[in-house]
């Protein structure tokens, strides 16, 4: 089930996470999102939708303000050659249509099949404005302190009944202990994935990394 932006705003609301929702006249480049958003302060960002030569598909997020040369990008991230995806394809992963991509939908890859970049000077702004699955309004929120990287073998752990740990599991975990050190968030984390498996044994490497922002 693709998930609206109702279901974004409750998952948001049931992690603890602040954000403020602004509507407004549907919008589809840039220059559109300019001139109708008014003066919402923050950085304000684009997200491509990208397909490489072996069709690995990326969600690459960035400000507005970068300029964007496919070529470069695809030897930066060392893909092969980059194009845009198709409008049938981002529904179809990503449940949004043109002009409401967005890293948010995220939410909607249930499947893991995107890989999401962000834009590393993107993480200095406050707040940070998205769209909330729709082209209607925008969504900001803060950049957050924690960066979790981690490997697919920890959210894929599987329990006896074949249920995945899943990101859900696992953004629940990181948000009720955000205000640990980041070694007892792995830690508890770890404990999690091992409770939740019973026993199960797992074959994929489980690596998480933690850095906290200061």
């Amino acid at each position: 089930m693709v998930a609206s932006e109702a279901d974004l705003i409750a998952r948001l609301d049931a992690l603890g996470i602040a954000y403020k929702t602004y509507r407004h006249p549907a919008v589809f480049t840039v220059e559109e999102a300019k001139a109708l958003r008014g003066e919402l302060p923050g950085g304000h960002c684009k997200s491509l939708f990208l397909k490489d030569r072996r069709d690995n598909l990326w969600l690459v997020v960035m400000l507005e303000h970068r300029r964007t040369d496919l070529r470069k990008l695809s030897d930066r991230l060392g893909a092969p050659r980059f194009s845009f995806a198709s409008a049938e394809l981002l529904q179809e992963i990503l449940g949004v249509t043109p002009g409401s991509v967005t890293p948010f939908a995220a939410i909607n890859d249930g499947r893991h099949l995107v890989t999401v970049v962000l834009d590393a000077e993107m993480l200095d702004c406050d707040p940070l404005n998205y769209h909330p699955l729709t082209n209607e309004a925008t969504t900001a929120i803060a950049p957050g302190d924690l960066l979790c990287l981690y490997t697919d073998g920890l959210t894929e752990a599987a329990n006896e009944a074949e249920e995945e740990f899943g990101m859900e599991r696992l953004a629940t975990a990181l948000a009720r202990g955000r205000e640990l050190p980041v070694g007892q968030i792995c830690d508890r984390i770890f404990a999690d994935v091992a409770e939740f498996a019973l026993g199960m044994p797992q074959y994929d490497d489980q690596t998480l990394l933690l850095v906290r922002r200061t």
